[in-house]
């Protein structure tokens, strides 16, 4: 199947089972729509479709794997809310509109937040169509992912300014972004109840991936226009960050990206079926936004 058209079928059921999320009409429901306000901003949502296409490629039925990468949709939603605070990195946009504290306020964006994440786990809990050693194991892949060793761990590196070398910036990311990318691809392997060597390989995609995600995303802090990005570039710069750009420069930058993509897909290309998981890293590698 051509590459957009996959794509474009995952988006379909991803953006309709999000889109389903937190309609109460509870005396608490203004805590809901700042929820969903986050959690249908727009993006990618790179993460859900990983999960889709892994249980794809290992033989699953994709469609059982999108509420798993939903769950992980909602607490990559609730770090960047987080993220955006003052207390944070004090952001105004995330995907061309304002940050969900700019609109709803602090204490209500941090509410949400909070509510988000102990939502995803209940999803995960009563996925349909999983036995209970398979929602078991989702649930601890998730916090593993997301949680103090996790990315979490990566935010407090982040905020105490451990990117002084390209050592400390490579733990932070794989921490920050790598933990939740190497998540969700994992839950897929899961949905599609897979073996340990299939976990392998899923991991060794996402691992080289997240790193080639994160250099380019700081790549694009450089050479981007704030219009397309979505969110103001040179963001880091202003706080004291280290960026990969930084440390390495533009140009030894974009031949890493083009290195860890090499290592993505190499990763799983005795697979049959993965056409569209390598084509998804070569995206990535060259992304405008």
């Amino acid at each position: 199947m051509d590459f957009q058209i996959c794509y474009q079928e995952y988006l379909t059921e991803i953006e309709s089972y999000l889109g389903g999320l937190f309609l109460s009409s509870a005396p608490y429901h203004e805590l809901q729509e700042a929820m969903r306000y986050s959690l249908l901003s727009g993006g990618k949502r790179i993460r859900p479709v990983l999960t889709a296409a892994f249980a794809q490629l290992f033989g699953g039925d994709w469609h059982k794997a999108v509420p798993l990468g939903c769950a992980l949709e909602l607490v990559h939603t609730y770090s960047l809310i987080h993220d955006d605070l003052p207390c944070m990195d004090d952001d105004d946009l995330r995907r061309g509109k304002p940050t969900c504290h700019k609109v709803y306020g602090e204490t209500l964006a941090v509410l949400a937040g909070d509510a988000l994440q102990p939502e995803a786990f209940a999803i995960l809990a009563g996925a349909e169509g999983l036995s209970s050693r398979q929602r078991a194991e989702a649930v601890a892949v998730l916090a593993r992912a997301c949680g103090a060793d996790g990315m979490v761990a990566g935010q407090v590196l982040d905020v105490q300014g451990m990117s002084r070398t390209e050592e400390e910036l490579r733990l932070l990311h794989s921490l920050k972004t790598g933990a939740m990318i190497k998540g969700a691809a994992l839950l897929g392997c899961i949905a599609a109840d897979a073996g340990e060597e299939e976990k392998t390989a899923a991991a060794s995609y996402a691992d080289a991936l997240g790193l080639a995600f994160q250099i380019r995303d700081d790549m694009l802090d450089v050479i981007a226009d704030e219009k397309d990005l979505g969110k103001p570039i040179g963001s880091d710069k202003e706080e004291g960050k280290n960026t990969f750009v930084d440390l390495m420069g533009l140009e030894r930058c974009g031949k890493l990206v083009e290195e860890c993509t090499a290592r993505s897909k190499a990763a799983i290309q005795g697979y049959a079926g993965s056409e569209f998981l390598m084509e998804l890293a070569d995206s990535l590698a060259t992304r405008r936004k």
